[in-house]
């Protein structure tokens, strides 16, 4: 039955009343690692010219959030157009998380499909990588060492050259995943130092290994900036920029305290800006709600191909072309596991003030909490906590042992600081966070709408454990495996 709905499914994709095979727009995908909007043109004094650049020319997102923050969930979720829950990727893929099903359709597929010439440089991260047809795969490592950078443009300008199709080319680049390195290959030629920098205000800590990291996270969305620049060089070189959406992004936040592998604002928003050069259209600032599953559809619908009505996200076209249009109230995330170390699951929902954080597993530690302050810092709580905004130590004892439910005011408390969801005044709005997430849950078949299955995804986690070698698969895809065929999810 799935293989016949999927031929279904490509079929409506090829056979769009508006769908032309002449003067197609290629497609140039740039995502970096773990960052958030740190930008110079999301407002950080950094020098990013060549992306601020694009946003003067094109369309930034102000409030663009991934369906989870980790790599290969939120990779899975923008290629796929689908929640992790939905399409089966939880956890990272050296892990050995995988999706539910390789046939489930994704960017690369349908573009394939509908004649167009598809590609990748840098890591697919997704399992099975099988399930994305790419015809041109180089680079295949992470390349945390960010050697041989110049073969990233080296590699797509040949890809640009020689294609005689209208084509999809995504760029995956390496910074600013850690290490956060300062400077490699003099890039960038003038980096920052911790005197220069203060801590992402998010995190609440004045540590000075937090500024050093600060700076050093600077540094790379810099050399991320001269490659990303160096790469739209490429294109123009190529004769191809004028015909070519670019679509830049983040895969998710900060690898810092409250960002990477968190519900919070500082994991799950990211840059998302969309360039397009033949559009007349005025540049703009968006600041409605727009998720990374807005992507797909997004993609299919520039291309002239039918957008399938299972996908939950929405097509940012219209957005582009009337930021004043009726668009979604509420925007989903989740949260299940990154490596074994951390699995903590959880479901947000927000909407343009408030934001609801359900934790199905209150009463029990967190145990990303240590994990984080490990890997990040290296230093005791005790140390770290010697330098905290005294703000900010109700929301690091939040997320060390959570409540079932944390609301925070987004306007008046940006960080999440004050979880206001034991205030009597509050009530009414809780209860309506409260129904929107449940309301989400039933409609995307969220497993875990079962509060009792999410603690047994969280045991059988634990049981597996954290060994690196061997790596054993945890049994949790016939735990959360429901109805898990995405063409049959009851959306309109």
């Amino acid at each position: 039955m799935f293989r016949v709905l999927l031929l279904i499914s490509l079929l409506l994709l090829t056979s769009s009343s508006y769908y032309k095979k002449n003067n197609r727009l290629n497609f140039l995908l740039i995502v970096s690692e773990d960052n958030g909007p740190e930008l110079g043109c999301y407002g950080t004094p950094i020098s990013t010219p060549n992306i601020d650049q694009l946003a003067r020319d094109g369309f930034l997102f102000e409030k663009a959030y991934v369906t989870q923050a980790g790599c290969s969930q939120s990779r899975a979720s923008f290629l796929t157009g689908l929640y992790p829950h939905q399409n089966g990727q939880i956890g990272l893929a050296t892990w050995k998380y995988k999706m539910f099903n390789a046939e489930i359709p994704n960017i690369p597929k349908s573009l394939k499909t509908a004649g167009y010439s598809t590609g990748i440089i840098g890591k697919i991260h997704v399992n099975p990588e099988s399930a994305f047809p790419y015809d041109f795969k180089e680079i295949r490592s992470s390349n945390f060492k960010r050697e041989k950078m110049n073969l990233y443009i080296e590699k797509a300008f040949d890809f640009f050259s020689k294609s005689k199709k209208p084509f999809f080319l995504q760029v995956n680049f390496p910074d600013a995943h850690a290490p956060f390195l300062k400077q490699v290959n003099d890039i960038p030629k003038k980096p920052l130092n911790s005197s220069e920098v203060k801590p992402i205000p998010y995190m609440g800590i004045d540590h000075p290994k937090i500024k050093e990291l600060t700076a050093n996270y600077y540094n790379c969305l810099m050399r991320l900036d001269t490659y990303i620049g160096e790469l739209i060089n490429a294109l123009k070189k190529s004769g191809k920029y004028e015909n070519t959406v670019i679509i830049y992004m983040g895969d998710h936040g900060a690898d810092m305290l409250r960002g990477k592998r968190t519900s919070y604002e500082g994991g799950l928003r990211i840059p998302f800006i969309i360039n397009w050069p033949s559009l007349k259209s005025k540049p703009l600032k968006i600041s409605r709600l727009v998720s990374s599953i807005d992507l797909y559809p997004t993609i299919l619908d520039i291309a002239g191909l039918k957008v399938p009505n299972y996908l939950p996200g929405k097509s940012l076209v219209r957005l582009i072309k009337n930021k004043n249009i009726k668009w979604r109230e509420f925007l989903y995330t989740e949260y299940h596991v990154h490596s074994n170390h951390n699995p903590y699951p959880q479901r947000t929902v927000r909407n343009d003030r408030h934001k609801l954080v359900w934790n199905p597993l209150s009463g029990i530690k967190n145990p990303g909490y240590e994990f984080t302050l490990s890997k990040v810092l290296g230093i005791s709580e005790e140390k770290i906590f010697e330098h905290i905004n005294t703000n900010a130590i109700n929301a690091y004892s939040i997320m060390k042992n959570p409540p079932e439910y944390e609301l925070y005011d987004l306007v008046n408390d940006p960080y999440e600081f004050n979880n206001i969801a034991g205030n009597n005044e509050n009530v009414l709005i809780l209860e309506n966070m409260k129904n929107a997430l449940h309301n989400w849950q039933k409609e995307s078949n969220d497993p875990l709408i079962d509060k009792s299955l999410a603690k047994k995804l969280f045991n059988s986690i634990l049981k597996v454990g954290t060994d690196i070698k061997p790596r054993v698969l945890v049994p949790y895809l016939d735990l959360l495996k429901t109805d898990q065929n995405p063409l049959s999810f009851p959306y309109k």
